[in-house]
């Protein structure tokens, strides 16, 4: 995935060309960001069915052979790479409207937006530096200068990595530079990331100017917030001062000259005992943000159960302020399965706290389950008694796959809905669907239904704040992409409720849940 400005998931706005339908064989889903020489779009791979991202060259500059030529060798160094911390290729070629590369997509922020909103201990931001290293280290050895290295040029996907992308004035070692290009040399990059040598003649630079470009970037991750292009080594620890010195030289012939002997320095500090001792001011902090990262995979079961004759998709969108939705699976018996859905309505570190109760109270009751109207009624009066607070949103499913019946029980602001032919419809609920952990005397009623063989239950657990559910989105959505299987279906709806709701969401966690009722040969 690549663009010129940061990688932010947004609708289409009224001033801007009608989307596109399709760009090569891609189906497109909706516009992901505008640059200034090219716009990113959310494209659907025809065989895989799966997300990718398509960058098109805009229309104004078509004619420009300059440009266009870029935009081809962008193509060609994308596909001379395979790196796990360098986006992947899928394709390139012509469309009706011009030019277009399709990408890796990649779900995540840019490193700017990282860096601005997440702490990082020492020993996460010599990680990161040594991952943009080794994405460097790949391009080098193919040849690639990359010539535009910026936090804005890198993600960070959702599980932490690493990805390089950008390359749309990337140059190879080999290319040769015409006499017109050295007679007028033209600033190419971001000045405060660029080195000397590339301010005054971009055509000709080598290696070392990439490494200088990587030295700003480690000084600012160490540091925890951006430079503005004001350098203070002073501010570094001991151990790293000499090996960012050597980065930022004005001179590239005193530089690094191979990204290899940089890895090597870094590595050597971070698996040294001086990188305790020069741990930066607020580390602790750090290292508890990363660790609540840690336990929320801990708390947050993302991983659905495999359960003979029902299929399972599970999508979330996650936020850093919460652990997200629990989800529980496990089974009654051999043909009975259930399924706990809950959100706890605090946020920050407290919220990781009252998940872990939630969870407990949670495991302690199902190791005695007996019927749904009774386990509801028990836990909502221990989270009453244990001050846990009400859980905004609370489903809790029973699937029978031998009288192919659904019980559920739902309250908060989560719905249900059955998927049949192409229909979708929204389960009836209770009618003051009140939160668990309110009020101890609150009588949670059932109800039961047919389940189907070849039916499919949805479940959307969406912020309080919409008013209702999106059930125009949902149906438009479902007509695309029936018969998706489960997984691929609610992957394809959390996308676009990021792409149509954006700022509505994007402080609180939603959750997808599909489960398909399937009939085996020779099965109950």
């Amino acid at each position: 995935m690549s663009g010129e400005k940061k990688l932010t998931e947004q609708s289409a706005t009224a001033n801007q060309l009608p989307l596109p339908k399709k760009i090569g064989p891609y189906r497109i889903e909706g516009l992901l960001s505008k640059g200034g020489m090219s716009d990113l779009y959310l494209g659907i791979h025809p065989t895989s069915k799966n997300p990718i991202a398509v960058k098109v060259l805009s229309q104004k500059f078509i004619t420009n052979t300059e440009v266009v030529q870029r935009f081809l060798n962008e193509a060609e160094i994308i596909s001379m790479t395979n790196h796990p911390n360098i986006v992947k290729m899928h394709g390139h070629g012509e469309w009706e409207g011009g030019l277009f590369i399709a990408m890796e997509y990649i779900e995540g922020a840019s490193l700017r937006e990282y860096l601005l909103s997440t702490p990082l201990s020492l020993k996460r931001a010599l990680g990161i530096i040594i991952d943009i290293a080794y994405a460097l280290c790949h391009l080098h050895t193919h040849g690639v200068i990359h010539r535009d290295l910026k936090p804005e040029n890198i993600l960070v996907t959702e599980s932490g990595a690493i990805k390089v992308i950008d390359f749309g004035i990337a140059q190879l070692l080999t290319e040769k530079v015409s006499p017109e290009q050295n007679l007028a040399p033209r600033l190419i990059g971001t000045p405060i990331y660029i080195s000397p040598e590339q301010k005054k003649n971009p055509e000709t630079v080598s290696f070392p100017s990439d490494i200088y470009s990587l030295g700003i970037i480690s000084y600012e991750l160490i540091l925890g917030k951006l430079s503005q292009g004001h350098l203070h080594l002073s501010l570094m620890p001991t151990g790293m001062q000499g090996i960012l010195q050597k980065c930022l030289l004005p001179n590239p012939d005193e530089r690094y000259q191979d990204i290899v002997d940089f890895i090597t320095d870094v590595s050597s500090y971070l698996n040294s005992p001086s990188l305790q001792k020069e741990r930066m001011t607020g580390d602790q902090l750090s290292e508890l943000q990363e660790d609540l990262k840690n336990i929320q995979s801990l708390l947050v079961n993302n991983i659905p159960s495999e359960w003979e004759n029902v299929n399972i998709g599970l999508s979330s969108h996650k936020t850093m302020m919460t652990p997200g939705i629990y989800h529980h699976f496990f089974s009654i018996d051999e043909f009975q399965y259930a399924i706990i859905l809950g959100e706890i309505s605090c946020v920050g570190a407290e919220s990781y706290m009252k998940t872990a109760i939630f969870k407990g109270i949670l495991l302690a009751l199902l190791s005695n389950y007996k019927e749904p109207g009774e386990f509801c009624y028990t836990l909502n009066r221990l989270l009453v008694e244990h001050q846990i607070g009400p859980i905004l949103n609370f489903t809790f499913l029973i699937l029978n796959i031998k009288n192919h019946t659904l019980t559920y029980t739902s309250c908060g602001t989560g719905h249900l809905w059955m998927i049949q032919d192409e229909r979708l419809t929204l389960l009836p609920s209770n009618e003051d669907p009140q939160a668990l952990g309110i009020d101890q005397n609150t009588v949670f009623n059932s109800r039961v239904r047919p389940w189907k063989p070849g039916e499919i239950l949805f479940v959307s657990m969406i912020p309080k704040l919409l008013k209702k559910p999106p059930q125009a989105l949902f149906q438009e959505l479902l007509k695309e992409y029936s018969p998706s299987p489960p997984q691929q279906f609610v992957d394809h709806l959390i996308r676009n409720l990021r792409l149509s709701l954006g700022e509505q969401i994007k402080s609180r966690p939603i959750s997808l849940l599909a489960i398909e009722h399937i009939q085996k040969p020779n099965s109950v």
